[in-house]
């Protein structure tokens, strides 16, 4: 099994496997949490610098820091560095081994992406630190990646098995993070700027690490400082375009239900005046991974196309789009000449139809190495940023030309596992998953596709 990313280097087209995953981990350096926060905040003395803003310490008093997501941990840590003792006490919660050391803040492990009882306590700790907030007292918040999961206190007629079951089944019908947490909002305490609305009429600060398609802010761990586009009426909507009502708990239904008719309050909404004393600010996203990854790419050598960020929709439609664009730059030249180097970002979706183990980025990979049996020399590398991919200890997988070939031989059938959603046991079987273990940091997936000419013996 492929233990770190130095090592997914078979014999055949070594090299390019070896480039594929320096690639990637040039995109994840370009991501890493602290020095994020350490780029966009800064202190001088009592003035707290975040990007143009400027606040005056010597006007607040108490700093309480709070969070949520993979990347917090590192992000508390950074901004421990730059507040140090000014730092009142604070509260972030992290998935299990996704953590640091810190002096001021504590910190909360608990279950993603499934919920779980420590994730309750965890948000609970959070918003009884924002309600003691004063108006002369700030309150900065570390959002990145999976702090939806994370962020988890259920509306009072909802409790954590309806949101814990909700995730599941919102999981395997493949809705998108969008529709996802616009649900996520709606059945929460703290989501969908109800954290904001709790710390009110304190200053809130949030740094983002965006997970999320278009950086959208009120996407991005379902919102909890941002104002919230989504309704009630949003959310039936989704249910009834997935079909899925009768697979979700009763309450979740009434709640949905009962708000869309007006009987239940919606979430703070665009142009509300409690966020007057919100700053929201993106401090990372896939694009920078991207662009990072395509310097090295070049530096390589590779003719490099950046494909875009925000891929999304089915994960094995997106396999065989990336498959065709190989086909035509080998027959063609085409958008570019090889060697080359085709780049994407964003996050796919798997509509669960097996009964196999897996997560996007492996079956990405697997439905990549179909479309990709018997071409010249290309190899493909999907991971996720975090480290992991669905319920899963990998972070993805890596393939090439000769993949399928190789399966066959070993009498493991590529199109079987496919549609068992079995991708995990597909890439075990043949050493090919990429495992980097927790990175403590999100930014949704990387691909990385190489392309040559002369096929390596």
């Amino acid at each position: 099994m492929v233990n770190n990313l130095s090592d997914i280097a078979p014999v055949q087209i070594s090299d390019m496997r070896r480039d594929a995953a320096a690639i990637f981990k040039a995109g994840l350096s370009a991501v890493d949490p602290a020095v994020s926060v350490k780029k966009h905040c800064r202190r001088e003395e009592e003035l707290l610098i975040i990007g143009d803003h400027r606040y005056d310490l010597s006007r607040i008093r108490n700093i309480y820091v709070v969070g949520a997501g993979k990347a917090s941990a590192p992000m508390a840590a950074a901004m421990e560095e730059i507040l140090g003792d000014r730092i009142t006490t604070g509260s972030v919660t992290v998935k299990y081994g996704y953590v640091t050391d810190l002096r001021h803040i504590k910190l909360v492990e608990a279950g993603h992406p499934v919920p779980d009882e420590n994730g309750v306590a965890g948000a609970k700790k959070i918003l009884a630190l924002a309600a003691s907030a004063k108006r002369d007292d700030l309150v900065i918040c570390l959002i990145s990646g999976g702090g939806s999961a994370l962020l988890s206190l259920p509306a009072p007629e909802i409790t954590l098995a309806d949101k814990q079951e909700t995730t599941r089944v919102l999981l395997a019908c493949g809705a998108t993070i969008h529709e996802i947490n616009a649900l996520r909002k709606h059945l929460s305490r703290i989501k969908g700027g109800l954290l904001s609305k709790t710390a009110c009429p304190a200053t809130v600060v949030s740094l983002i690490l965006s997970d999320v398609v278009g950086d959208d802010l009120d996407v991005i761990a379902s919102g909890p400082t941002v104002p919230d586009a989504s309704t009630f009426n949003d959310c039936r909507k989704i249910i009834e375009d997935y079909d899925i009502a009768d697979k979700l708990p009763r309450a979740v239904i009434k709640r949905i239900q009962e708000g869309a008719a007006g009987r239940i309050e919606e979430t703070p909404k665009p142009g509300d005046p409690l966020f007057k004393q919100t700053l929201n600010r993106i401090i990372g996203s896939n694009i920078e991974a991207v662009q990072a990854s395509k310097t090295i790419a070049e530096a390589k050598g590779y003719h490099t196309l950046l494909l875009s960020s925000m891929i999304e929709g089915d994960t094995t439609e997106s396999a065989r789009m990336h498959a065709a664009i190989v086909r035509e730059i080998l027959k063609t030249g085409h958008p570019i000449p090889t060697p080359a180097c085709i780049l994407s970002g964003g996050e796919t979706t798997v509509k669960l139809t097996g009964n196999g183990k897996g997560g996007r980025n492996q079956e990405f990979a697997l439905a990549a190495a179909i479309a990709i049996d018997g071409y010249e020399a290309t190899v493909v590398l999907s991971a996720g940023t975090d480290g992991t991919d669905g319920p899963t200890d990998a972070a993805g997988a890596i393939a090439d030309h000769l993949t399928v070939s190789r399966a066959r031989r070993m009498e493991i059938m590529p199109g079987r596992y496919l549609a068992d959603n079995d991708s995990y046991h597909f890439f075990q079987g043949l050493d090919d998953l990429v495992m980097t273990g927790p990175t403590n940091t999100n930014v949704m997936d990387l691909r990385v596709i190489l392309v040559k000419t002369t096929t390596f013996g």
